[in-house]
């Protein structure tokens, strides 16, 4: 724990966790419907928590905890809000600001100066490309850019490369993205194809069942 860093609250850390200069855990949310209950911050394993990151407990509203995973890299200048849940393998970069009840699933990146509204979720595996801000859940696997409105540009392709999904699950993936945001078909009748073509794949199981499950809508494509 580096000099200067704050620790308060019912702040529980894991093991091995790295918390440099500076940053302040635990601290009360920024919410004015927070009457002082003893929500907290659960934080994991082998987590890099850099300079100035605030991290903020949980409120009564949305279940009393704010949750770090593991394996999390957290860079300067961070803020996650309270009831946040981050994933395993998260990276967030500099600046990226988190509002309150904000969902990121394992292995999502976001790039610097990222904004992300309150209760929207990031999908496994996407990414965030850096200035984005971003108001609806963004689809796992799926890149994201745009600094007025983040819009859907693709599949992350070359993160899922990295991670050693096979060419296969990249495919379908790829398929599975074009027919739900760049063909003419409705979105109903696009998952159905797709649930016929490649239903199979966990992946894009996946994909499918965290769409029908939004209930901020997810992010559009970029358009000309």
């Amino acid at each position: 724990m580096g000099a200067h860093a704050v620790i308060e609250g019912h702040t529980i850390i894991g093991a091995r966790n790295k918390i440099f200069q500076f940053a302040s855990l635990g601290a009360a949310p920024q919410d004015l419907k927070y009457r002082g209950e003893p929500s907290r911050l659960e934080i994991g394993d082998d987590n890099l928590i850099r300079e100035f990151t605030t991290i903020h407990r949980g409120t009564e509203g949305g279940g009393m905890v704010t949750r770090i995973g593991n394996h999390v890299l957290v860079m300067n200048y961070v803020h996650i809000a309270h009831d946040c849940i981050i994933g395993d393998h998260v990276i967030l970069a500099n600046l990226t600001n988190l509002a309150g009840h904000c969902v990121v699933e394992e292995w999502a990146v976001t790039m610097g100066l990222c904004g992300v509204h309150q209760f929207t979720r990031i999908g496994a595996h996407a990414a965030l490309a850096a200035g984005a801000k971003v108001a609806q859940d963004v689809p796992p696997y799926s890149l994201v850019a745009g600094e007025e409105r983040a819009r859907l540009v693709g599949l992350n392709e070359v993160g899922l490369e990295r991670r050693g999904f096979s060419r296969e699950t990249i495919q379908a993936l790829r398929r599975a993205i074009r027919l739900l945001f760049y063909s003419d078909l409705k979105r109903a009748d696009a998952i159905k194809q797709i649930v016929e073509q490649d239903g199979h794949v966990p992946e894009v199981q996946r994909l499918i069942n965290f769409i029908l499950s939004s209930k901020r809508g997810v992010v559009g494509r970029a358009r000309d």
